[in-house]
């Protein structure tokens, strides 16, 4: 489980955080819905972002959201989510030179959406979409708009290598989680904390 209280120390416990979150098709929605079962219900509304050419995570989200909500009578008023879709930064086997043109393009969808959402947290665990909503989230901080704690949660299967994504939000990112000793070897500024999905 992710111990939030000590990856998270910035927050009061009742404090309601906006906080966006980013899903993909197969292992990442499953791993990133795991981890959202170990969070507070203050966070909340929460935002779910993925490519528009995921056509299987809607359904899994909004069965979660349900069972949470039927979990948690207490805490009904706070489920509160929307699902955004951008485009898709980088297919499966796309060359790398396209994969800078479509990248930009959702980064194009990803500021407005950025700007629209002001989240306080940011939690991604992989899929490449998630690099151009970072992106934007540094650009508000660096504006001084809104800042946002992006936290990168490494996949399980990274036992040696981090994966695109994670080399990339490495040096950008608040926290950076990876889930096996030799990559925090590896990579110092992360933060090793075991299995955590």
């Amino acid at each position: 489980m992710l111990p939030t209280h000590t990856i998270l120390p910035l927050y009061k416990i009742f404090r309601v955080l906006t906080a966006v979150y980013f899903v993909f098709t197969g292992g990442h929605t499953t791993e990133i819905l795991r981890l959202l079962s170990c969070l507070s219900e203050s966070y909340s509304p929460r935002h779910y972002i993925f490519a528009d050419s995921d056509k299987m995570s809607e359904a899994k989200i909004r069965s979660f959201e349900q069972k949470r909500k039927n979990n948690n009578s207490a805490y009904r008023a706070l489920f509160q989510f929307t699902l955004d879709r951008i485009p898709r930064s980088r297919e499966v086997r796309q060359s790398w030179t396209s994969s800078v043109v479509t990248t930009l393009y959702s980064l194009l969808y990803s500021l407005p959406l950025t700007y629209r959402l002001k989240p306080d947290l940011i939690l991604c665990n992989g899929p490449g979409t998630c690099v151009p909503v970072c992106i934007s989230a540094l650009l508000l901080r660096l504006l001084g708009i809104k800042r946002a704690i992006i936290v990168y949660v490494e996949s399980i299967c990274r036992v040696e290598t981090l994966s695109l994504s994670g080399k990339i939000l490495y040096y950008f990112s608040d926290y950076f989680i990876v889930q096996w000793p030799d990559l925090k070897e590896k990579y110092p500024k992360s933060v090793y904390l075991g299995r955590v999905v």
